[in-house]
């Protein structure tokens, strides 16, 4: 199988990164997966990026291959700009030691944010000290050059929380200037979530489209239907899909994304990978 090539890679897509130096308005650059780069004002978010091939590695010879279906954007250690990364739960393509490391030793002073319940977890696998991460919970938030990343709950599949009631399994709005951004995680459309989302009058919604489906033996997410009418429900400008086109095993066309976002009247842009988009 040839694998999807990007629309930017490597040194094509810093170019563009680097050139964007409006005032006005933020960009968006989608990494695979769930990795998404925001650039406002000269700094840059980083939302859960997978850059490497640790997944397909791990389970070449079992029952549940990870075979790649695109090839990887950009090496993490070219990027050596950001000023916040979070991994919103533990599962290597949102915490994966072969993207974090080497990301975290090209930005010293970089900011990670993760739910407070996988503290332990976390720093065992990408090797820092305890004190390194950013926890947050539900309600709980953090402001770091005029960023202010929120807690949000995420059901994959469940809502589940530590003895201490603190989630595992987590979604971020991100505010900056006057623009509010919400980035999934991994999640299921659970009993409230809309209320959650509609007071921030979101600008991008980030949602997940390749389902839940038990035999493939992973947690689900939103299935196409679901994340074109959650976008619209909770009156989001813009709905960007995620998780897809990196395994085989789990993944879904976007059209079918298309189809229902056209039904809904849903406001959504695909983009390819590495390609970017302009937010005013």
């Amino acid at each position: 199988m040839t694998l999807i090539k990007p629309k930017q890679q490597n040194e094509d897509l810093l170019k563009d990164i680097y050139s964007f130096d409006k005032n006005q308005g933020f960009k968006i650059w989608w990494l695979a997966q769930s990795g998404f780069l925001v650039k406002w004002q000269g700094k840059c978010l980083l939302f859960d990026p997978y850059l490497s091939d640790s997944l397909s590695i791990k389970y070449q010879h079992t029952d549940k291959p990870h075979e790649r279906m695109s090839e990887i954007v950009i090496p993490p250690q070219k990027l050596d700009f950001i000023d916040i990364i979070t991994s919103s739960h533990i599962h290597t393509d949102h915490l994966d030691a072969e993207t974090l490391i080497p990301i975290f030793e090209q930005n010293p002073n970089i900011k990670f944010i993760i739910p407070e319940a996988n503290r332990a977890f976390v720093i065992d696998r990408v090797k820092r000290p305890n004190n390194f991460p950013i926890g947050l919970n539900d309600n709980l938030s953090f402001e770091h050059l005029g960023f202010k990343i929120i807690g949000i709950p995420a059901a994959h599949n469940e809502l589940e929380r530590n003895e201490k009631g603190e989630c595992k399994f987590m979604g971020f709005i991100a505010q900056f200037g006057n623009y509010s951004i919400y980035h999934s995680g991994d999640t299921l459309w659970y009993s409230g979530l809309e209320d959650i989302l509609k007071p921030y009058q979101l600008d991008v919604a980030f949602l997940p489209i390749n389902g839940n489906k038990p035999e493939r033996k992973v947690a689900g997410n939103l299935n196409p239907e679901e994340a074109a009418r959650l976008g619209k429900v909770v009156g989001a400008k813009l709905v960007i899909p995620h998780h897809y086109h990196l395994f085989k095993f789990n993944t879904e066309d976007p059209q079918n994304f298309v189809n229902e976002c056209v039904k809904y009247q849903t406001p959504y842009k695909v983009l390819e990978m590495g390609e970017g988009i302009e937010v005013h």
